[in-house]
């Protein structure tokens, strides 16, 4: 569905449709070119989802073109939910994988701009309708702008929840991260882990990005995770062939943009902790972290997030760490940043049969029953 240009507002080189998949290479530019991106949008991760059979069949794209280029994506889908009493809503893609849905929007002086018919398409998107938007970080990327551009068309928003999520901005060099580090007390501890840990035997850090190397700290990542308590409830990517191939395609060496890298932890040169990451636009967004249980009292998995800090300073494979955890992570005694991370509700201007008031009570109901069952699953 193409909607009409935007001559009456000035922005007759934009044309905004929604519609399917973008070709490939408009989509990896636009994501070496967008301001602040994340890689759950970008190409390589929809791809991976589609050969793994974990992508929705209804998915479908908001774009933004400015004459031939494109300069704004976000991948959608329709979905029946609670806070629409059982209706249809607008939701950003999201998996169990996805830690933040950010529209991909390109960084140029035209940005507000995009961000306006970026909106009208989310509004031609739901037809009327409600978005859902979790893992949201408000104030990066061109949010800003897109949630700006939202009320000065009309819509209301409200959030749900709220968490600071732990980023690391890399800094000259380690010294400079520790120095009035409010928590230097736990790298202390980590040194002291490291030490009783290496008494056992030779202790070494090691990474990958690509060839064979990448492939075996993969797969040593894939059996750590079974053996732990994910394997024992069924939740870790090699319990289910949709999950496994879904790590084995994510995971990957691929054209485009984003790339890979694991870093493991090994202890006579058998990985014993091991973390996965996505790197794009200067962030490594550490996906998944897995460690051998047995050896818990060394803190094996906090002991490879420290040596991933140290490497991000010495070797600046990246510029910033994206922890991509939920509230009450470990990494909040080692990343000296937050970044705020809500969901929202956003009604755009219209009749509305369910006031966005009630729309966030229910939102609120659903989770805190979620957390609940968390719990009384964790009790058991």
């Amino acid at each position: 569905m193409k909607l009409p240009a935007f001559a009456s507002r000035g922005l007759s080189d934009l044309s905004v449709s929604v519609d399917d998949a973008p070709d490939p290479a408009a989509w990896d530019a636009l994501f070496a070119e967008a301001r602040a991106p994340h890689p759950h949008f970008g190409r390589h991760v929809v791809e991976a989802h589609r050969a793994a059979g974990l992508l929705p069949e209804a998915l479908r794209y908001v774009t933004v073109r400015r004459r031939d280029r494109l300069v704004a994506l976000l991948p959608f889908a329709l979905r029946r939910d609670l806070t629409g009493l059982g209706g249809r809503i607008a939701r950003p893609f999201l998996s169990p994988f996805v830690t933040a849905t950010a529209p991909l929007v390109a960084d140029d002086p035209e940005r507000a701009a995009t961000a306006q018919a970026l909106v009208a398409g989310l509004e031609a998107a739901c037809d009327g309708g409600a978005w859902r938007w979790p893992l949201l970080p408000i104030a990066e990327g061109a949010v800003p702008e897109m949630l700006t551009a939202m009320h000065a068309r009309g819509w209301t928003t409200g959030t749900v929840a709220a968490f600071e999520r732990p980023i690391l901005e890399r800094r000259a060099d380690q010294e400079c991260f520790l120095a009035g580090h409010p928590n230097r007390s736990r790298f202390k501890d980590l040194r002291r882990r490291s030490r009783r840990l290496a008494e056992t035997g030779t202790l070494a850090h090691v990474s990958a990005e690509n060839g064979p190397d990448l492939g075996r700290l993969v797969a040593a990542f894939l059996r750590l995770e079974r053996a732990g308590w994910k394997g024992e409830g069924g939740t870790a990517m090699a319990c289910r062939p949709e999950t496994a191939a879904l790590a084995h395609a994510l995971f990957a060496e691929a054209p485009g943009p984003i790339r890979v890298r694991a870093d493991a932890l090994t202890l006579d040169g058998r990985p014993i902790a091991v973390s996965l990451a996505l790197l794009g636009g200067g962030t490594a967004t550490l996906l998944k972290t897995a460690y051998d249980e047995k050896l818990r009292s060394y803190a094996p998995g906090l002991l490879l997030e420290a040596e991933i800090v140290r490497a991000c300073h010495e070797t600046g494979f990246a510029q910033r760490l994206d922890s991509a955890t939920l509230e009450g992570s470990a990494l909040e005694s080692l990343y000296r940043e937050r970044t705020s991370v809500v969901e929202i509700i956003a009604l755009p201007p219209g009749r509305r049969a369910i006031s966005l008031e009630r729309r966030l009570r229910l939102a609120r109901f659903e989770g805190a029953a979620r957390a609940a069952a968390k719990r009384a699953l964790r009790r058991q």
